[in-house]
């Protein structure tokens, strides 16, 4: 025992990497652990409150915004890290500011797009997904979201750049209470789906806006006050810089196709209740997630630097020990479930929500690999290959969107969590796996030149 744990102090004296990886994701793992607990009661509250049928029509109109709003996005958090993390790196303040100009005239013009759009088709889910034309309100109402959230990504994106993870863990814990808040009065008051509707949308809001005014506090600083006079036009590599923004545009809107829109799938091959199911099963599988999201948004930028700066034995054993870490945590909670899961549900939840626990484990398989091998898809883009992500995830979600038609309206929401798991066992393996080889391909390369 004092063996193992010589080992991991001397782990952690010499891997700096590892080191400031764990410290950054430490400050957000904190804040997302307890924001998890307030996210665990809030949702048992609301479920309680609102009954699966209540609970899957805002369940539709959330999700609905919210992917409009994600369809139009173009990922500029991904395109901050990768670009302004390069400039940055390089010291280049210049280039620096100009890919920050750029980037929020994208997100700021795409969103203002995308809350017209809200408007256009928020009919046909009130139509087609919750079958209630009545509901369209709803839909209008958290549409709000979506201009509190103009330049969020681009703003979370000079954040994790500049390594203030400490501030977007505060902003993500303040925004928790808030809800939690708002939520549990609702409880007390026996509100309705509308109240429950506003609290998720005034945490939103804070969310949304809190990074934006931060980041633009931190630019100046870093950067100096005229950071926003840099010319777009100075940008070497602008057409690289497209491809890469409608690359990740794309294979995001894939992605959100397939796995973020699962509540909108459900609500049209089957009602309401299937959905408030579908979204407690969910609910309980994405607790899986809380504790490695934010490893998704320290380690990104430290693999950008390994890459620009060609350290392959660093990025390949900083790879190696998250993945490790990763898969003890989900195997932990996979267990746990597996042997309690059926039980909390029905105490915590109640009686009427214990049919959601196959739906639970199903999903518990396709989401403990993505778990795993989180860094899948953002170890390619930090080399720049967002197209292979898209080519992937585009075959995957034809595959699983061809499959669901026939098997979901027959064999129910278990069909539509084994279809989700098996996309993503199938997409984060192929991705995983070609990002490795592309570790090794330009280790070798480098090897080669040097060697001539």
């Amino acid at each position: 025992m004092s063996s193992l744990r010589q080992k991991i102090l001397t782990l952690w004296k010499e891997d700096h990497l590892l080191r400031r990886v764990l410290q950054n994701t430490g400050y957000l793992f904190t804040s997302s652990t307890i924001s998890m607990l307030f996210i665990a009661v809030q949702s048992i509250l609301v479920a309680r409150l609102l009954g699966a049928e209540s609970l899957g029509l805002i369940t539709i109109v959330m999700a609905f915004v919210t992917n409009v709003n994600q369809l139009f996005s173009f990922r500029m958090g991904e395109f901050v890290t990768r670009y302004f993390g390069k400039a940055m790196t390089e010291e280049n303040i210049p280039h620096a500011g100009a890919v920050i100009k750029a980037s929020a005239l994208i997100e700021g013009f795409t969103s203002v797009f995308a809350f017209g759009f809200l408007f256009l088709v928020a009919p046909l889910g009130a139509k087609y997904l919750v079958k209630d034309i009545q509901s369209l309100f709803l839909f209008q109402i958290f549409g709000i979201a979506i201009l509190a959230n103009l330049t969020t990504e681009t703003a979370n994106g000079v954040l994790r750049v500049l390594n203030r993870f400490k501030t977007q863990a505060l902003i993500t814990l303040i925004q928790s209470i808030l809800t939690f808040t708002m939520i549990t009065l609702a409880f007390i008051f026996q509100g309705d789906a509308l109240t429950i509707l506003w609290a998720y949308l005034i945490g939103k809001i804070f969310l949304g806006v809190c990074p934006i005014l931060v980041a633009i506090v931190t630019l100046n600083r870093e950067l100096g006050r005229e950071w926003w006079r840099s010319r777009i036009s100075i940008l070497p590599s602008i057409k690289e810089m497209a491809h890469f923004a409608i690359s990740t545009n794309l294979s995001g809107t894939i992605k959100l196709l397939v796995s973020e829109s699962e509540p909108l799938w459900v609500g049209f091959f089957l009602d309401t209740k299937a959905v408030g199911l579908y979204k407690n099963a969910l609910a309980i599988v994405n607790l899986l997630m809380v504790p490695i999201t934010p490893f998704i948004g320290t380690t990104f930028p430290e693999i950008t630097r390994s890459v620009v700066a060609k350290k392959w034995q660093q990025l390949r054993q900083l790879l190696l020990r998250v993945t490790v870490i990763s898969a003890i945590w989900t195997i932990f909670f996979a267990l746990v479930m597996a042997f309690f899961g059926k039980w909390i549900i029905g105490l915590t939840y109640g009686e009427g929500f214990v049919p959601a626990y196959p739906v639970l484990m199903i999903l518990m398989i396709g989401f403990g690999i993505s778990n795993i091998f989180f860094w899948n898809r953002t170890l390619l883009l930090s080399f720049g290959k967002a197209n292979i992500p898209l080519y992937v995830l585009f075959g995957a979600a034809i595959l699983k969107i061809i499959l669901a038609f026939y098997f979901v309206p027959r064999y129910g929401i278990n069909a539509e969590a084994a279809l989700l798991s098996g996309n993503f066992i199938l997409s984060v393996g192929i991705l995983a796996a070609v990002g490795l080889w592309t570790v090794r391909k330009s280790e070798r390369t480098d090897s080669e030149r040097v060697t001539a």
